[in-house]
């Protein structure tokens, strides 16, 4: 549906195809197809992106669930368990399923449509959460023109976590149009932009991540989750001790053994880039290959690694699990793909030009809740 002159002039830009960048958003916001039921907190809007934060409760479920023609609050009249208050903070246990209304709705554009995925602590925490729309189909897509509620599913895997109102758990981004590059477009800005430092990448279908199992000077390759472990506040940067929570892999002669149900926390061999008028999105490997699942949280803000924000590349951190049967990962072994896709305009600040640019020019590194070992 081609964008009315009201809706363009509300996002910026002519053109028809890109992610909307954060002045976008602020004029969604102004405008009201973004309501707040709290005013923006200030580092709430990303370069790329928007933070969702917790509504005051969150409902205990029996199960995951799609609302397919119904609402979510249809839904949750029937499996809620019991409602519990967030207002002054409770603990979600590892093994169950939450559902908590959200304090953003919308009220779309009829061609802007929004994507949403676990922000990128959330997802080195082994949080698993997904956002539901009314109506919806499938989880973390909403079409365009949507104008109604969202939810967050939230289910801890490892750690227990302490959350609140307020807590933001999940990120959304919107696009207009088709925003994604093709494979002839990804070559040429891999040529002339390095997004990852590998002449020879594979960039069929995104560009090829694969994972580092050499590691650093002193063999450190990545990080084991510890089971019945404390509790996490995913509201306080730098509480918890390392040793508390993970226990150190160190390099190996044939490669390493995920065992099923254990969570890991790994690098990219490749260092990469986001150029500022870009935004990307890593997918994951094709579950025919091996029976893992990487990185959880796939948002990459443009700036990301990149030189004009103060970096100089930066290693893509991976959320892996291994599924059914344990699996052995090698060295250089294809985990993921970068999808990039072109941004409307580029954005006001860059990732790495913000105080909350926590991983910009990391290496192999845990979610900013971790102080570093």
């Amino acid at each position: 549906m081609t964008a009315t002159v009201r809706e363009r002039a509300l996002l910026g830009s002519d053109q028809i195809g890109g992610i909307l960048p954060s002045q976008a958003i602020e004029r969604l916001i102004a405008e009201g197809a973004i309501a707040l039921d709290r005013p923006v907190a200030a580092d709430q809007i990303q370069p790329a992106s928007l933070d969702l934060r917790l509504g005051p409760v969150v409902h205990r479920v029996r199960a995951s669930f799609l609302p397919g023609g119904a609402s979510v609050a249809e839904r949750l009249k029937e499996l809620t368990l019991h409602t519990i208050d967030l207002e002054q903070g409770a603990v979600l246990e590892t093994g169950c399923v939450y559902i908590a209304p959200l304090m953003e709705r919308l009220a779309l554009p009829a061609d802007v449509a929004a994507a949403t995925n676990p922000k990128s602590s959330t997802g080195r925490l082994d949080v698993f959460t997904r956002v539901i729309a009314d109506g919806a189909r499938a989880f973390d897509q909403i079409p365009a023109g949507y104008s109604g509620p969202l939810f967050a599913e939230i289910s801890p895997r490892t750690f227990p976590v302490l959350a609140r109102a307020g807590s933001r758990l999940s990120q959304l981004r919107l696009r207009r149009g088709e925003a994604r590059l093709t494979d002839a477009e990804l070559a040429d800005l891999q040529t002339r932009a390095r997004l990852v430092d590998d002449d020879a990448a594979d960039v069929k279908g995104g560009v090829a991540v694969t994972v580092d199992l050499k590691g650093d000077g002193e063999g450190l390759v990545g990080w084991r989750a510890k089971r019945h472990t404390g509790v996490v506040d995913v509201d306080a940067p730098g509480a918890n001790a390392v040793e508390d929570f993970w226990e150190p892999i160190r390099a190996g002669r044939s490669g390493l053994i995920l065992d099923p149900g254990q969570f890991y926390i790994l690098a990219s061999r490749e260092a990469v880039q986001v150029p500022p008028d870009h935004a990307a999105e890593m997918t994951p490997f094709d579950p025919l290959v091996g029976e893992f699942r990487v990185h959880y949280a796939g948002f990459f803000d443009p700036g990301f690694g990149h030189f004009e924000a103060g970096g100089s590349g930066a290693r893509a951190v991976l959320e892996v699990r291994s599924h059914e049967v344990p699996f052995i990962l090698e060295h250089g072994q294809t985990v993921g793909r970068l999808v990039y896709e072109r941004m409307l305009e580029r954005p006001a600040t860059l990732y790495g030009e913000l105080k909350t640019s926590n991983y910009q020019g990391q290496k192999l590194k845990l979610s900013k809740h971790f102080r570093a070992p």
